[in-house]
């Protein structure tokens, strides 16, 4: 009989090391695809519309996605959407740049989106296979994993990019269906206890019951708008940085240690979390986002931008993190697919919406207007997670 620690410890290794891998394929996307998308396109103002396909292709999936593995499990669901997603995907945009063909490169995105979708759900599978005292560091240690991908990322869009001489920029899409391979031989040995499976039957709530809880909507708020702010500010951050004059690898740079502000704090946000409260934390990053905004509207020297895009990334990881492990407290075994498939939805509609303004709110407010004008959002989750906590402080107290 295996070891229950062992292979405990065994399990979230592996959704580390898939949640890594997963991460270099949509860092490399959102790198590259918009430069291979501007060669290919017939109009330059759709370059980045395989990036939008990607977006849309974890929007539309992230719901089907959680309840297919409720049917038929988190190893299966993880495996098929490495495949779909992140082998087929990635040979796809291949073939797209091998053909010079625009619509199937966006085809190829679209389906490294569907790798996405799923993806999105190895954090609740770290919390189903941990026990209650590791459950959070778990979801922490997940999320961890993009502090290699914010490295290896970069590196695959632009170091591999002439690895096929024939097929220019073609390389990083080949390299994004190997690791999609190498994630599902490592799946292969994922072992889910069934008291961690997304469970069938039909004893649960509805959705409108769910949703009415304080504690959902909380951390729906937190981890959507969370990450809303986020997209929207480090989408347009590329395009500030351009028209103050600075360098490509300036850009880069900034970019880089945003990223591994995203994923860095990821090591111990589960501690925190477990020795401060998961309020504590919410609030925490708000004052984070409330820093990026004030900071931003400062100035646009490269200083200004480092330090806002680093604050933007811990505050996203706190809220993002503070808000996934929020919601394990609302639902039971039976209704975890649908809860957590609705929460994921939520999120990245708001992504979409959120990415797809970045462009226009930067040209009608400006870089400094525009992040002041995210202030209200972030107040939003703060009061929020202010009342559930003297909400749920006064229940305690008559209890």
């Amino acid at each position: 009989m295996s070891n229950p620690y062992l292979q405990e410890k065994r399990n979230v290794a592996i959704l580390v090391t898939s949640q890594t891998l997963y991460m270099v394929a949509s860092i490399t996307v959102m790198t590259l695809s918009g430069v291979v998308g501007l060669r290919l396109s017939p109009d330059p103002g759709m370059a980045t519309l395989p990036i939008a396909m990607m977006m849309l292709g974890a929007l539309v999936s992230t719901l089907p996605a959680s309840l297919f593995m409720k049917r038929v499990g988190r190893q299966t669901g993880f495996i098929t959407g490495a495949a779909l997603g992140g082998v087929a995907g990635g040979t796809l945009a291949f073939i797209g740049i091998a053909q010079q063909s625009f619509a199937l490169f966006c085809a190829g995105n679209l389906l490294i989106g569907l790798y996405q979708g799923f993806a999105m759900y190895y954090r609740f599978a770290a919390a189903d296979v941990a026990s209650p005292a590791f459950r959070s560091r778990a979801i922490s240690f997940v999320m961890a994993g993009g502090v290699v991908a914010a490295f290896l990322g970069p590196w695959n869009a632009s170091l591999t990019n002439d690895w096929v001489t024939s097929v220019p920029d073609g390389s990083p899409y080949l390299i994004i269906a190997s690791l999609a391979l190498l994630a599902i031989f490592l799946l292969a040995f994922l072992r889910v206890p069934p008291s961690g499976e997304p469970q069938p039957g039909d004893l649960s709530r509805s959705l409108t019951e769910i949703a009415l809880q304080p504690q959902f909507v909380v951390a729906v708020l937190a981890a959507s708008i969370g990450y809303a702010v986020m997209a929207l500010v480090m989408t347009a951050t590329p395009l500030s940085m351009r028209a103050a004059g600075f360098e490509r690898s300036q850009m880069a740079m900034v970019m880089q240690w945003h990223v591994l502000g995203m994923f860095a704090p990821s090591f111990v946000t589960g501690s925190l979390i477990a020795r401060f409260g998961v309020s504590r934390i919410i609030l925490t990053g708000c004052a984070l986002l409330v820093g990026t905004a004030l900071i931003a509207s400062q100035g646009n020297s490269l200083m200004h931008f480092f330090v806002a895009l680093v604050l933007l990334g811990i505050g996203w990881n706190f809220l993002f993190i503070g808000g996934s492990s929020l919601l394990t407290g609302t639902h039971s075994e039976t209704e975890r697919g649908k809860v957590q498939g609705v929460n994921d939805l939520l999120i990245f509609a708001m992504v979409a919406v959120s990415s797809l303004l970045a462009g226009k709110l930067l040209h009608l407010l400006g870089w400094a207007s525009m992040n002041l004008a995210m202030l209200p959002m972030v107040a939003l989750v703060a009061a929020a997670t202010l009342w559930l906590t003297f909400r749920q402080r006064r229940q305690d107290n008559i209890a």
